[in-house]
């Protein structure tokens, strides 16, 4: 394992941990205080972390398997997606009494949490399209803390949960434009590989 592999490899074990962390907490504060779109954070830092698992995994090896991982990865985000639009209607027709300080509260901490994440990463030299999508990862996470920044003041000025629901839909869409660029990004260092030949980039 070269120096540079070494650091991304450290890099990607403290980011996992963080949003092994942060999903926990989301999970928590989703269920006690009733809100989708806590929830949908919690399970897009899930994803995340399995992500995060996926690239140490196949960091050691060729460009191939860090493709397949990416696009893994690319698979996965647009997955996620779908699960947080489908509990979002669930809440919608059952209903829901979503809690906007708590809301804000986790928001907030998340918010710190994920900008430690894109430092650590963008400390990263050349980095490889599986850093790419880690990168591309916390910052959406990161667009998404601010969504639950707004709906839980509007959920909290208004008394309704529309905000939320909506944020939940919002952090779906998010994640629809991440993965769809993680897989062009994976798509793009295919046709580079094949281009060059396949002793070149694998």
């Amino acid at each position: 394992m070269t120096e540079m592999q070494s650091q991304q490899r450290k890099t990607l074990w403290i980011v996992l941990l963080l949003n092994v962390a942060i999903s926990l907490g989301f999970f928590a504060t989703g269920a006690l205080g009733d809100s989708s779109a806590l929830i949908a954070n919690g399970l897009d830092n899930t994803s995340d972390s399995m992500v995060y698992a996926i690239s140490l995994f196949a960091m050691t090896r060729s460009d191939k398997w860090q493709r397949i991982a990416a696009n893994v990865s690319g698979t996965v985000l647009l997955l996620f997606a779908i699960g947080i639009v489908i509990d979002a209607v669930r809440r919608y027709y059952a209903g829901s009494e979503p809690l906007g300080p708590l809301m804000i509260t986790m928001a907030l901490i998340a918010a710190v949490v994920n900008l430690v994440c894109v430092w650590l990463l963008a400390r990263i030299k050349d980095p490889d399209v599986n850093i790419r999508a880690a990168n591309t990862f916390s910052i959406n996470d990161f667009a998404s803390n601010g969504g639950i920044l707004v709906a839980g003041g509007l959920v909290w000025w208004l008394g309704t949960s529309w905000p939320d629901l909506a944020v939940g839909i919002a952090v779906a869409g998010i994640a629809v434009w991440g993965g769809i660029n993680i897989l062009r990004d994976a798509h793009r260092e295919h046709h580079l590989a094949v281009h060059d030949g396949p002793d070149a980039r694998s």
